[in-house]
């Protein structure tokens, strides 16, 4: 990508780390992915730490809590919404000073849960899902913008760094296809049309992009993601575990030829998130991307100039010695692409 602020052959993390060390985590990040380190998510902390405590910690004029089906809205901030508030500004504290401590990278990325995701797994009061009520979606997607943008503006200013936000949205394809129960378990919430989807994320998308001026990144870690879509919502890179591509239909093979023949960086999640339990070699985990660009026609120059190589996903049910490997691993596939080796 032209004027991407990554520079060439840059490797990255999805978020997510074992443990429950923020000082540790980030200093590992940072070791291992210098171009573009990512501050380190501990969900193993519990609540607050979890992909959908830390955004909703940033909400602003609006605090979830803890009831025992999940998050739900809270009438006003509490011991929940406390809890993730601290847990952020720890990670702040410890990934500011791994930065200062390393290479000082040009552009470090932040991970936040995107609206579609984060409007399916917090209720309203009365349980039913906060997407469900087009006001308080409306109202959720506002809160997200601005205290996304205050996020943005507290790493920059931590760590001198261009800021580059990655929305996570593991759950669209269940809200496009109608999957996610309703509170009595006995039905499904009707499904979101693609346009109203569209919209919606675009806005998010918009407001990431006027808060970093950086290209934004949207994640969505299903076997079938919804590449187009979530390009025509503005995203200008889209992350996805490219190892789930290796028996995909033609018509999510043109998906993906098609976003990427668009402009699109491709953050290509290739390391197993977990110890495979075998040996791996570096040609073995770039396979899927070599075949990827062979099978879509383009050449493998292309990998070098907008592909990212990442995990397949967060790597918080790994060990510390696999979620180490896998970083590292991410990085040298990376230079590889630069480099291919006579091998390849």
């Amino acid at each position: 990508m032209e004027n991407a602020p990554w520079p060439a052959a840059a490797a990255t993390g999805i978020g997510s780390l074992p443990g429950t060390d923020p000082g540790e985590a980030n200093r590992v990040v940072v070791g291992e992915l210098p171009d573009l380190p990512h501050l380190a998510e501990l969900p193993a902390r519990g609540v607050g730490a979890d992909m959908i405590g830390r955004t909703a910690g940033l909400l602003v004029d609006l605090a979830v809590e803890v009831v025992p089906s999940g998050y739900r809205v809270a009438t006003r901030p509490g011991r929940d919404h406390r809890r993730a508030v601290d847990l952020m500004r720890f990670d702040l504290d410890a990934f500011q000073d791994a930065v200062e401590r390393g290479a000082k990278p040009s552009a470090v990325k932040v991970q936040l849960t995107g609206p579609w995701t984060l409007s399916s797994l917090v209720e309203l009061p009365r349980g039913h899902r906060v997407l469900t009520d087009a006001g308080a979606l409306r109202e959720f997607t506002e809160s997200l913008s601005e205290g996304l943008a205050a996020h943005v503006a507290e790493v920059s200013k931590r760590t001198g760094a261009n800021v580059v936000v990655q929305l996570d949205e593991p759950m669209l394809p269940a809200v496009l296809n109608g999957l996610l129960p309703t509170p009595s378990k006995l039905g499904t919430v009707p499904p979101v049309a693609e346009p109203e989807a569209r919209e919606l994320l675009g806005t998010v998308v918009e407001a990431a992009r006027r808060a970093t001026g950086q290209p934004v990144i949207v994640h969505c870690c299903a076997d079938k993601p919804p590449l187009r879509l979530l390009r025509k919502a503005g995203a200008d890179a889209l992350a996805f575990d490219v190892t789930l591509l290796r028996k995909a239909s033609a018509q999510v093979l043109d998906e993906v030829g098609e976003t990427w023949d668009d402009g699109a960086v491709l953050f290509l999640g290739l390391v197993p998130s977990t110890d495979p339990g075998r040996p791996l070699t570096l040609k073995s985990v770039a396979d899927p991307a070599l075949d990827l660009v062979d099978q879509l026609g383009f050449p493998r120059t292309l990998l070098a100039e907008r592909a990212v190589p990442t995990p397949t996903c967060g790597l918080s049910g790994a060990d510390h010695a696999w979620a180490r490997r896998a970083m590292a691993l991410s990085r040298d596939v990376a230079k590889a692409f630069l480099e291919p080796p006579d091998s390849w």
